[in-house]
């Protein structure tokens, strides 16, 4: 009888990461490298049909995209992340998945959002732990602003989702307050049930060692005006705040990407 073929799973930390290494043969070419120098993405010319479109800003590894890519093949998803390093991870990932639904890219989050995705265009847009930036000198490198959250208001589609997450108090205060003004925001008490042990290798690790992670979700206001987007952006507070101490030996094992 011929032997059954074990499937390789791969693991960071102990927890699985969605999909199975298939055959070199049945590899894909996840890496969208070619953007456009001016006008939008086009996501049907990318996935060669349409769909509803899954954007993870800062999307690191790609351990999150992946999953929601191999659980919904219905969807296509979209990845950034302005460290070229991780995206090589992430697009060797998708690669030996065999998936056809999920690109990732070399992008700042603010540029994807302004730049690259047409208004309207974004089912969900996912953001999991920003950097939080603990030097002073750099809050002004903080992703999160009235700026940012605007024009995620305006790719959004009606009724698209916003998702944000970080194991930062001080973030999550501000991001909570901030994304309220655009957004029916709401945090979400308790573990994302499709991922318990974490969807991100950051939260992952926060939760080994018993850090706290903020969640929170929330649909688009549809009564907000252009005019009225840009007087919220002028309006509200940069994130200037302190953050904690303790989280930047996570920050530093962060870096070394497996």
């Amino acid at each position: 009888m011929e032997e059954k073929k074990r499937r390789k799973i791969e693991r960071e930390f102990g927890v699985p990461i969605a999909g199975e290494i298939l055959e070199q043969a049945q590899w894909t070419n996840t890496a969208l490298k070619s953007l456009p120098t001016e006008g939008y993405l086009n996501p049907q010319e990318i996935f060669q049909r349409k769909a509803p479109l899954v954007v993870d800003v800062g999307c690191g590894n790609g351990r999150f995209l992946i999953g929601s890519a191999v659980w919904r093949p219905d969807h296509d998803h979209l990845g950034a992340d302005p460290l070229p390093v991780v995206i090589r991870y992430a697009t060797r990932r998708g690669n030996q998945r065999g998936l056809n639904n999920i690109r990732f890219m070399v992008a700042d989050g603010l540029k994807l959002v302004e730049k690259l995705l047409e208004p309207d265009s974004v089912a969900e847009l996912h953001c999991y732990h920003p950097q939080p930036y603990h030097d002073p000198s750099k809050y002004e490198e903080r992703l999160i602003t009235p700026r940012f959250l605007a024009a995620v208001h305006r790719v959004l589609q009606p009724s698209g989702l916003l998702f944000l997450q970080t194991d930062s108090q001080a973030y999550w205060r501000y991001m909570k307050d901030i994304a309220e003004h655009f957004f029916d925001f709401r945090e979400r008490i308790g573990k994302w049930p499709d991922a318990p042990k974490g969807r991100t290798r950051r939260e992952i690790l926060s939760l080994k060692r018993g850090n706290t992670i903020f969640r929170g979700c929330g649909t688009r206001k549809e009564n907000l005006s252009e005019e009225q987007l840009m007087n919220l952006v002028g309006m509200l507070p940069t994130p200037t705040f302190h953050t904690e101490a303790h989280l930047r030996k996570i920050d530093f094992e962060e870096e070394r990407i497996d």
